[in-house]
């Protein structure tokens, strides 16, 4: 039958069941199997032939057809993982069910009504097949279709390679062990399959089906006490899935072990068509989506160095009751973290590669879930992320972050990337490890639109984040505090600022430190404080190959001096703020020659207009998302007692707004009732009273007159012989005595949680678009916005 045929008779029996008002019966097997038995219809056709209002009409006018439809589509894929989809005609059967389901599901999901249905067990549908004495140990449908999933992505000549010898021994699929079948080489697993283009697209087609199954999570609005519990994914993941390690262990290597290069010859993606991306992507897809765990409520597993012999440390704790979670969690041989992390890099630098050699490589789209996956490994595996720490490995994974950070900063469908993006780099600034990888030359020349310089990772970093500071767009300002912590937690470690690296913090000390921004909003301070603290950890450990910083901080003396006699008379202050009002002041970028950006670099550009994107959930405050440890003399970190929490009435503010639109955003905000906030006398003292400048004051006082008599005995204006006199000086016994080294280590906690599971479904909602799965049905987790 043609295919066109085949479309026309799968329209028709779509339309018989939309006028149907009576119900059909179960076993009116010729009725039911129009639907998949003599059809064979593309996913993209069932989407255009079954369309969403006529599921809704079913669902609220013949509710019994649609449960029944559901019901005999789950009990064919039940079928099929039974039989072992031997023949032709059960695999495309197979297929056909799994395409319905995944149109439909997103309907059953958008309706509360409809919500416990799969949950529910069907009369009649015992384990044994026999009748209604059975049905009290008869399985939820949930169950059995998520049960049927599993078996069927590990069934030979259909999702796997066939282990048998000759033709007519068909491998039993119920003794069959899946660990053997493992899709790629890679964690636990040494044999890498042949491709096979069919198998792969067969996958794929489960592995929809099997994230829509989860997908249930964006029908419900974003609850902080909601926890972590998907019940699909809670099943999937437990011990009754008997083929959760296999499964786990094939989308890892999967994803790690892709090369979208193409062999390694380049341009060769032109010749192959590669069929693998869109398996890759659904691979990475379902396994962030498994692992969406909340492990601020749970114990998180801690693993001491023991290693067995097996891929998955065997040491106690048992660890969370999600298994995939358990696993990842486990993972300690050296060289699965080689070949997990070298993966992610490949991956995350892919699209850098496009920009010396266009086109020479396939340029990968899912690199947002690929930092989610990173950033779930680190969480919850604390060895890997020491290993990532131990080399400069981990420069590979911070160059594209950076590079991703930069180009998005002015695109505002971009803002949950821009998030991730500074997390990850939070999570890794709390090791020291971290801070001192960055002093390795930065050498790389990705094209970037940053200023040219000389200099180490550590320079790469700072200009990039200014640049997110004085140019990006709104929505930016709370990571504000998130970048600069990330500076200061780096800053006892770095060995040598470039000279532009220097003027860029000064520039930012400049821009926070006028008195309109101190004054127009309550936390604006704090960033004032973290820059401070930079400034007096490189002087009190890093002196000696600074000069460069030293020297910007001498020319720069008077933003010291202004803010060690900041006015706090009550006119004073009011006439900054009024003054504010009445003058447009964005950062200013005077005072940072901005320089010419790298050769080759396009500027970052805003969102296209009409550009979808997913709301977001507010992130937690930096004092919500780390806590201060202090590192003692032996390098070890001891955690200090949280200060008391201040009172709210300071006026915490809500999610700000920044750099140009700064102005604006203060101005709405001392107008709405809500954040009524202004700036007293005892407030400006209870905190100008703290600011760290001793270190710094005495530093000028030693070597200004210095600096200054050099240039009056040789008439001297050049910097050079400036720099060579501060490289050779020293404060040796002349600086109060050093500070102890304070770090703000990211701690996991709810808010965040909540903030991953809205970013990661609105993610996965906007990259499937062929077919559409959710578009246009009713989400809860987050609202569709247009730019």
């Amino acid at each position: 039958m043609g295919s066109a045929d085949s479309k026309l008779n799968f329209r028709k029996a779509v339309i018989q069941l939309t006028t149907k008002t009576q119900p059909v019966e179960a076993t009116d097997d010729a009725f039911w199997d129009q639907f998949w038995a003599d059809t064979a219809t593309s996913v993209q056709d069932v989407f255009a032939l079954v369309p969403a209002a006529e599921i809704r009409a079913v669902r609220e006018e013949s509710p019994s057809n649609l449960a029944t439809l559901c019901y005999k589509a789950v009990e064919k894929l039940v079928q099929g993982a039974e039989s072992g989809c031997h023949s032709e005609k059960e695999r495309q059967i197979v297929l056909n069910c799994s395409r319905l389901l995944t149109r439909v599901l997103p309907y059953i999901f958008e309706d509360p009504d409809w919500r416990g249905f799969f949950w529910s067990t069907v009369p009649g549908a015992g384990r044994g097949g026999q009748g209604e004495e059975d049905d009290e140990n008869a399985r939820p449908l949930a169950e059995s279709l998520l049960l049927a999933i599993a078996d069927l992505l590990f069934c030979p000549d259909f999702t796997v390679q066939s282990h048998r010898r000759s033709a007519d021994s068909a491998e039993d699929v119920h003794s069959l062990d899946s660990c053997e079948y493992i899709w790629e080489a890679g964690v636990g697993f040494a044999h890498s399959p042949q491709p096979n283009y069919v198998h792969d697209l067969n996958r794929m087609e489960l592995l929809k089906l099997l994230l829509t199954c989860f997908s249930e999570a964006m029908y419900l609005p974003p609850a902080p006490e909601s926890g972590s519990s998907n019940p699909w994914v809670q099943f999937f993941c437990s011990t009754e899935n008997r083929h959760a390690l296999p499964l786990f262990t094939s989308l890892l290597n999967t994803v790690c072990a892709y090369d979208p290069v193409g062999y390694g010859i380049p341009y060769n993606h032109l010749l192959f068509s590669d069929y693998r991306e869109p398996l890759v992507e659904e691979a990475a897809q379902v396994l962030i989506v498994t692992l969406d765990h909340d492990s601020a409520t749970s114990t998180s597993p801690t693993v001491d160095g023991t290693t067995t012999g097996t891929a998955m440390d065997d040491a106690d704790p048992p660890g969370p009751e999600n298994l995939f979670v358990n696993y990842l969690s486990r993972i300690h041989r050296e060289e699965d973290f080689q070949f997990i992390l070298k993966g992610i890099a490949r991956l995350l630098s892919n699209p850098l590669l496009q920009t010396y050699l266009p086109n020479s490589t396939k340029k990968i789209q899912f690199h947002q879930e690929l930092l989610v996956l990173f950033w779930k490994l680190c969480d919850f595996n604390k060895k890997f992320l020491f290993f990532v720490l131990k080399s400069s490995d981990v420069l590979d994974i911070l160059v594209p972050i950076l590079y991703f950070l930069n180009d998005a900063r002015a695109d505002q469908s971009r803002v949950g990337l821009m998030h991730i993006g500074v997390f990850i780099l939070l999570l890794l600034s709390g090791e020291r490890n971290f801070g001192v990888r960055l002093n390795k030359p930065y050498s790389v020349r990705v094209p970037m639109d940053i200023p040219v310089f000389t200099g180490t990772h550590a320079d790469l970093l700072i200009v990039v984040f200014h640049k997110i500071i004085t140019s990006g767009h709104q929505r930016l300002q709370p990571l504000f505090d998130c970048l600069l912590t990330i500076v200061v937690n780096v800053s006892p470690y770095l060995k040598s600022l470039s000279m532009v690296t220097a003027n860029k913090l000064l520039h930012l000390l400049e821009a926070f430190s006028t008195t309109w921004f101190l004054y127009s909003a309550a936390q604006n301070h704090h960033l004032v404080f973290f820059l401070l603290e930079v400034f007096n950890n490189i002087i009190q450990y890093q002196f000696d190959g600074n000069s460069n910083l030293v020297y910007a901080i001498i020319r720069k003396r008077s933003a010291f001096h202004q803010l060690a006699n900041l006015p706090t008379d009550p006119p004073t202050i009011h006439k900054a703020l009024q003054r504010r009002r009445r003058t447009p002041e964005p950062l200013s970028r005077t005072g940072s020659q901005e320089g010419a950006s790298m050769e080759g670099s396009r500027p970052a550009a805003p969102a296209e207009p009409g550009t979808l994107k997913t709301s977001l959930v507010a992130t937690p405050g930096i004092d919500k998302l780390t806590e201060k440890s202090q590192v003692s003399e032996d390098g070890t970190l001891r955690s200090l007692e949280p200060e008391p929490q201040q009172s709210s009435a300071d006026g915490s503010p809500a999610e700000g707004e920044p750099s140009q639109a700064w102005r604006e955003q203060r101005r709405l905000s001392s107008t709405s009732a809500s954040l009524q906030w202004s700036p007293t006398s005892e407030w400006v003292l209870s905190w100008k009273s703290k600011l760290p400048l001793q270190t710094i004051m005495r530093l000028l006082q030693v070597l200004v007159p210095q600096v200054e008599k050099i240039c009056i005995d040789k008439g001297l204006t050049d910097e050079s012989e400036i720099l060579r006199f501060l490289q050779h000086g020293t404060l040796v016994g002349l600086l109060p005595v050093p500070h102890p080294i304070l770090i703000r280590k990211y701690q996991a906690n709810s808010g965040t949680a909540m903030w991953f599971r809205t970013y990661m479904w609105g993610v996965i909602y906007l990259r499937n678009v062929d077919p559409p799965v959710w578009y246009d049905t009713d989400v809860k987790l987050f609202e569709i916005q247009r730019v």
